[in-house]
């Protein structure tokens, strides 16, 4: 059965026609996903931190260091997982297609490199983390992935960073942009989940061990509502014991949107069904970003 689907999948990558580069481009580096990281830091500045920090050339650099970085991870993603993509996504593999295997290293090195350079112009300890992240993006890349929840959690450590690190750049670190960050990192966390169930087929066909695959889809579900509930505890915690934040708006900015995605969770069963949470994910990042000009 693995042969087949292995010699299925070679079939369907050698009659690829050539994809547009610049097209090829923007699905490889998920220009969308890299837009959402660069909105995340600006309005974690301005509305988090300072108004007049939008203005400061340190955050630009900063935002493209942090979106370089990124890019090259998803781009050393795809290149460890052309075959496994080719059963799970067929349609969105690029390497191979629009883009050869050379470039897509050479491009993952100088992205990588340049991100990590532009963290240390603006302080070595910025440099250090972005080194970090790139380093421990192609460790997730090459094997951390593969196994169970370890790929899940490195995914949304990152995430999480990418909100945190505005506040390195300006000091002393927020309670808010804490709260936004652990948002970041655990909705992160339960997409990755998610996405370990649509590609189940895929992932177990090559031997992966993520969650789905360990637990079965049942065990997996209760996992990721026992995450959401702990995120809510961590903010509630924040509320009753360190400072006093806006409940009343994080009731239908935050908690809401988490109740109707683990609703829908409850019912998913079909690998549509999971995309469709997966993408829904990607909407409550984005409204929790911009609730950010509300507080």
């Amino acid at each position: 059965m693995k042969s087949k689907i292995f010699h299925e999948s070679r079939f369907i990558l050698l009659t690829f026609t050539t994809m547009n580069p610049v097209r090829s481009l923007f699905l490889l580096t998920r220009f969308w996903n890299l837009l959402i990281i660069g909105l995340a830091q600006y309005c974690t500045a301005r509305f988090l931190i300072s108004t007049e920090a939008i203005f400061d050339p340190r955050l630009f650099l900063l935002v493209i260091s942090t979106i370089l970085i990124a890019a090259a991870g998803y781009i050393i993603n795809d290149y460890y997982d052309v075959k496994i993509d080719l059963i799970n996504k067929p349609a969105r593999v690029v390497i191979g297609k629009g883009i050869t295997r050379r470039y897509a290293i050479l491009l993952h090195t100088v992205l990588s490199v340049t991100g990590t350079g532009l963290g240390v112009l603006l302080d070595w300890r910025i440099g250090i983390l972005n080194f970090f992240c790139a380093f421990l993006l192609w460790l997730y890349s090459n094997a951390l992935k593969r196994l169970p929840f370890i790929g899940n959690f490195t995914v949304a450590l990152m995430t999480g960073l990418s909100i945190l690190i505005v506040n390195f750049l300006y000091p002393p670190i927020l309670i808010l942009v804490i709260i936004y960050s652990l948002f970041a990192f655990f909705i992160t966390l339960v997409r990755e989940i998610i996405k370990d169930l649509e590609d189940l087929r895929g992932d177990d066909t090559f031997g992966c061990k993520t969650l789905p695959i360990v637990w079965g889809i049942r065990r997996t579900k209760v996992f990721t509502y026992f995450l959401m509930i702990l995120f809510s505890v961590f903010v509630i915690v924040l509320h009753q014991w360190i400072t006093q934040l806006p409940m009343q708006f994080f009731l239908w900015t935050l908690f809401m949107p988490m109740a109707i995605l683990a609703g829908w969770l409850v019912r998913a069963d079909t690998r549509k069904d999971f995309y469709q949470l997966s993408q829904f994910c990607k909407v409550i990042m984005v409204a929790g970003i911009l609730s950010m000009a509300f507080l």
